[in-house]
């Protein structure tokens, strides 16, 4: 199975162009495709609906979008009718089996007084696989304090550990003449963390490697997929000094649940993506 996570900077590559075929073919041929900074109605790309761009580029994929805030556009009426122009922001999922269900989990956030801060979240699908139902996570943490990605990670894994007994979107469906749905425990979390590997909320996810074992599989710390792999991913250039090799990192990842760690085959970025300022991250799983 082949995932892909790509935060994709609503469309805006590294040349300023907005190019939104080349981000689907970065991504094409994915099982699961993990996306952020997916808009509709952004002033920065001229109000694209990007959600519907991508659907039709990528007729193939299942999907399901989770904006994390809408803000009116300039909303007004026109020959008696209502125009609803509403800024959209969010994670965006794809897949080419079927979403099972879906739900937007918004994450904890506080108000900030000089530097722009997002409403930001995690969007969940559960997706039919070959190895059965497992949940995927395309999110995005803040970008400017490690305290509130602290309280983001801590609110995010609350949920997705909590997920077999408070059942996801929905339970007791049997009143609705459809069958329970599954309640899979195994999970991969794929987006922007915004945060460098070895840094406090990094290490408040996965754990403390310890002096004599290392870092031994327990249920509740998720694996990072690329450390595991042995796998450099760089994913992220600054697009004011794309060729300043000092200003590269490593804030995208891939989590998997420890009973998905041995499944871990390959892990890889796509360095020759320019369709954003960050670059596809890819994993297989066996």
């Amino acid at each position: 199975m082949q995932c892909v996570t790509y935060n994709i900077q609503y469309g805006i590559g590294l040349d300023g162009e907005y190019d939104i075929d080349r981000i689907a073919e970065s991504v094409r041929g994915a099982d699961v495709v993990a996306l952020q900074e997916v808009s509709r109605n952004n002033p920065k790309n001229q109000g694209r609906d990007m959600v519907a761009e991508i659907a039709a580029l990528l007729p193939e994929y299942f999907f399901v979008y989770g904006p994390n805030f809408e803000v009116d556009m300039g909303s007004h009426v026109k020959d008696g009718k209502a125009v609803n122009l509403r800024f959209q922001f969010g994670n965006m999922i794809l897949s080419k089996t079927p979403i099972l269900s879906s739900r937007n989990l918004l994450l904890p956030r506080g108000r900030s007084i000089d530097k722009l801060n997002l409403q930001r979240g995690a969007l969940e699908a559960m997706i039919e696989t070959p190895a059965g139902p497992i949940r995927f996570y395309s999110l995005h943490l803040d970008h400017r304090s490690p305290d509130e990605r602290v309280r983001q990670l801590c609110f995010l894994m609350d949920r997705v550990l909590a997920y077999p007994a408070e059942g996801g979107a929905l339970t007791g469906v049997g009143e609705l003449g459809f069958p329970e749905p599954p309640r899979p425990e195994e999970f991969l979390l794929l987006g922007d963390f915004n945060m460098l590997s070895g840094s406090e909320e990094y290490l408040r996810l996965t754990g403390r490697p310890d002096h004599e074992f290392g870092m031994p599989l327990v249920a509740h710390l998720p694996v990072d997929a690329a450390a595991r792999a042995g796998a450099e991913t760089i994913t992220w250039v600054d697009p004011v000094r794309p060729g300043d090799t000092s200003r590269h990192k490593r804030i995208d990842y891939c989590f998997v649940s420890a009973g998905l760690a041995s499944r871990i085959k390959a892990c890889r970025v796509d360095r020759e993506a320019v369709g954003s300022d960050h670059m596809p991250l890819w994993l297989e799983l066996a």
